[in-house]
């Protein structure tokens, strides 16, 4: 029987794209007093700030991932369309594992960062069920990458200070002093064996100021007692790693994140499509792979050539092809453009709640952002707790994504 209708993952897709036109941005809003007077135009490109509290319930469902898969998940989370795609893509090919999963995913036009995540499922799951949350994160650390890495610090601190965090048979927890600066450091406790940590916030760091993202998390109690992070089966990341080494870290000491330039990944891409990401090992936002999913702010976006939510159809779709040139030959071009698929958002030919002749729904099942529509006003702590606790997708129900009672 034949259809008309196109693939499931290309529609799929599309739908994702225009959602995430659509959607709404992340505001951080105060009442004008009734003197202030109106913002002089060139203020119009200024980041719109998002506050420690809200970065803080942003970052706080991988603040206790170990040093090297945060990273990667930061870098990763600046290219929300291609995370899409890898989770489609992982569901069309399950039976490949190990050096044969790495292999094919190598062969895909994306980011290196986006890649590297095919070895750990459970963290592809969260991230793609829950875009909105992880198109927020990419925002805000490309917009405030310093003080993202600020607000990491602040939550593992406040999960230390509680007693929840500690050297596991599965992690190495130290507090280093970096560059004048003490921090606390995540390690793997075996560097080739990855064990994704699953846990609630609410019972990790406290009640917080603002709800956390409100997607999966164990319940209370889920755990044995006095266990607050639990540990799904080890992964063997060498067929992904190659000789190097994981391809991402933290460099706490700048509040950056720098790449391994021997990573299998990461040199692979660069052997194919001569991508310069080499400068001093810090690594660079590719505009090329954002697919033409908007950026959180005007400066942000005119700074990687591209647009924001609140553009015209027109304009998005010319700053989506001046994003793509500037990143086929900037510093971390690449010669491979994005699928089609992950370019549906560019071919709206209507209003911005449109992808082709397929009409996408102008709200969110979520309000506004990943705080739970709280951005602009303080909840009590008990709402908070409550909104923290109602996730409902991020792990398909799974209880912690293979997390196990220890």
């Amino acid at each position: 029987m034949t259809s008309n209708r196109a693939p499931l993952g290309t529609r799929v897709t599309a739908v994702v794209s225009a959602a995430l036109l659509i959607q709404s941005s992340i505001v951080v809003s105060t009442a004008p007093s009734q003197t202030q007077t109106p913002a002089a135009p060139a203020a119009s490109a200024a980041v719109t700030k998002l506050s420690n509290d809200q970065l803080d319930s942003l970052v706080a469902p991988i603040a206790l991932y170990p040093d090297p898969l945060l990273a990667q998940v930061l870098a990763a989370s600046t290219y929300p369309l291609e995370i899409v795609q890898l989770q489609q893509w992982m569901a069309k090919n399950p039976e490949l594992k190990g050096e044969a999963l790495a292999a094919a995913v190598e062969k895909q036009a994306w980011d290196p960062s986006v890649q590297g995540l095919a070895g750990v499922p459970d963290v592809v799951k969260r991230l793609g069920d829950d875009i909105q949350w992880t198109n927020e994160l990419g925002n805000a650390f490309l917009a405030q990458q310093s003080d993202v890495m600020d607000a990491v610090q602040r939550m593992r601190k406040k999960a230390n200070a509680a007693g929840n965090l500690k050297t596991t048979e599965q992690q190495k927890v130290t507090t280093q002093v970096v560059e004048t600066k003490e921090v606390i450091v995540i390690q793997q406790a075996n560097p080739q064996v990855i064990y994704v940590p699953t846990y609630n916030p609410v019972v990790v760091y406290g009640p917080p100021i603002y709800p956390y993202p409100p997607i999966y998390y164990p319940p209370p109690g889920y755990y044995a007692a006095g266990i607050a992070i639990g540990f799904g089966v080890g992964i063997a990341m060498g067929a992904f790693w190659g000789s190097g080494g994981w391809g991402y870290g933290p460099r706490w000491g700048y509040n950056n994140v720098n790449i391994n330039i021997n990573n299998r990944q990461i040199n692979h891409y660069n052997r194919n499509t001569n991508i310069n990401n080499r400068a001093g090992g810090n690594w660079n936002h590719n505009p090329s792979h954002r697919g033409g999913a908007p950026y959180g702010d005007r400066a942000t976006a005119n700074k990687y050539g591209g647009s924001t939510r609140g553009d015209s159809v027109a304009s998005r779709q010319g700053a989506s092809a001046s994003a793509n040139r500037a990143g086929s030959t900037g510093a971390n071009r690449t010669g491979a453009s994005p699928s089609s698929s992950s370019l549906g958002s560019n071919r709206s030919t209507g209003s911005s709640d449109r992808v082709g002749n397929r009409s996408v729904p102008s709200s969110s099942s979520r309000s506004g952002s990943a705080f739970g529509g709280a951005s602009s006003s303080r909840p009590t702590s008990g709402a908070a707790r409550s909104a923290s606790q109602r996730g409902a997708s991020s792990m398909g129900g799974s209880r912690g994504g293979g997390g196990r009672r220890r």
